[in-house]
């Protein structure tokens, strides 16, 4: 026999076993951005959405929380623009980075002195009747401007303390950076904000045209986009924003006289607790009464033969004149509201302000075009369509601010017996 050592040296050897073939492939490099691209594009759908429908539900609830909404909006693109200088941070001697421990909160203090300012002249100016007849808020009103004056001085000051040497250039590079966002994005919210105080039709529509231009912008682009609009947004395309302006020229004509109907759009507040539900009522704006355009005679005979009826007018109302101007705004001029943040964003090699909206960027990535929008409206507006009448709030104004104790007190009895002989019953 052999042993089993001997056996097995002399056995022939078995094969190796053959090597398992996987079938587990790596995706391509293609195949893997074409899903990231589907899945960003549906993450930015998603949101899409739910901005949207937030959005309506907000104005649905009341000028309130459409103020709030304006408020929130601002402070979330303040802060990401003031987070751009610290991308650059000062050096101490020995050459490492250190930040001034004086920047974030003086950049904070200016912005809620500024606040505190435009949204009191706002308060003051649309709530007269409320203001001046309550004499806890009357030095309030009467002195509003002296203490915001006040406010900043202190601020300056305590600036001016802060200053330390090997931050200078950061410091002063710092104090013209929050004048400029201050000047930007919350001066422009406040007159957003009285926007939303005349009527929130004027914001609504204005900002529903920016996101429909914007909108069709992408999909005519992506559709028909071949030549290059801009250096700054090489995604922009003529074909882009050539079919946006159409798109949303027509869209302001249908959005606009729809929403032109409830008086709950047109109607200027006097109260923020008033809701869609509320009853208001108001005499509406000129623009918004109907009218009739009065054709001219051989083409209403011509229209009236090829119709089978008599037409001779045509109706209309102003305020679809007034959209036409705010569309071509929407279209021609808003976008580069657009533009000028991306030259930001290409200035601090960065691709969007933030992160706080998933799929979007930034809320500067999304409100850069409606701040610009926003106070065309409000000069359009004060300039060429808003009414200026005698109200209660502003005769209580210029009662308590011009007349004295006595005064007052005659002009109540004055008034008093002027409205007796008018037949007029006094309540006690």
């Amino acid at each position: 026999m052999r042993s089993p050592e001997k056996a097995n040296s002399t056995s022939p050897q078995s094969p190796p076993p053959p090597l398992l073939k996987s079938t587990n492939i790596a995706p391509t490099t293609s195949d893997a951005e074409t899903a990231k691209k589907r899945q960003s594009i549906l993450t930015r759908t998603l949101w899409t959405f739910i901005m949207i429908g937030g959005f309506i539900g907000l104005l649905l609830m009341g000028h309130a929380y459409m103020i709030l909404l304006v408020m929130l909006c601002q402070t979330l693109v303040y802060r990401e623009v003031t987070a751009l200088f610290s991308l650059r941070e000062p050096k101490n001697a020995e050459g490492k980075n250190e930040k001034d421990p004086w920047s974030k909160t003086l950049n904070w203090y200016f912005f809620a002195v500024t606040n505190y300012f435009l949204y009191g002249e706002s308060i003051i100016y649309y709530f007269k009747h409320v203001v001046f007849s309550d004499a806890q808020l009357l030095p309030f009103a009467t002195n509003h401007r002296i203490i915001s004056f006040t406010l900043y001085t202190f601020g300056f000051m305590g600036f001016v303390m802060s200053l330390k040497r090997g931050y200078l250039k950061h410091q002063f590079g710092l104090f013209c950076w929050v004048h400029m966002s201050l000047l930007l994005i919350v001066v422009s919210s406040h007159f957003i904000v009285n926007n939303i105080l005349e009527g929130l039709i004027w914001f609504w529509v204005p900002a529903s045209l920016v996101i429909c231009n914007d909108i069709f912008a992408y999909i005519w682009g992506m559709s028909i986009g071949r030549t290059p609009l801009i250096k700054l947004s090489p995604k922009k395309t003529v074909e882009g924003f050539v079919g946006a302006f159409g798109s949303t020229v027509l869209f302001s004509l249908v959005w606009g006289t729809y929403f032109m109907r409830f008086k709950y759009m047109i109607c200027p507040v006097h109260e923020l607790g008033v809701s869609a539900w509320s009853s208001m009522d108001c005499v509406p704006n000129p623009v918004f009464v109907w009218r009739e355009w009065q054709i001219w005679s051989p083409v209403a005979t011509v229209l009236s033969n090829i119709l089978g009826r008599s037409i001779t007018t045509i109706p209309y109302v102003p305020y679809q004149l007034h959209l036409l101007l705010l569309s071509c705004f929407a279209s021609l001029v808003a976008p580069f509201g657009g533009f000028f943040a991306s030259g930001f964003k290409r200035a601090f090699n960065i691709k969007d302000f933030g992160h706080s909206i998933p799929g979007h960027g930034g809320m500067t990535d999304r409100m850069d075009c409606q701040f610009l929008m926003g106070v065309f409206t409000y000069v359009y507006y004060s300039s060429l369509i808003r009414q200026h009448h005698v109200t209660v709030g502003s005769v209580l104004q210029t009662i308590v601010s011009g007349l004295t104790i006595e005064e007052q007190l005659e002009l109540i009895a004055d008034l008093r017996r002027y409205l007796e002989g008018s037949g007029v019953r006094i309540p006690c």
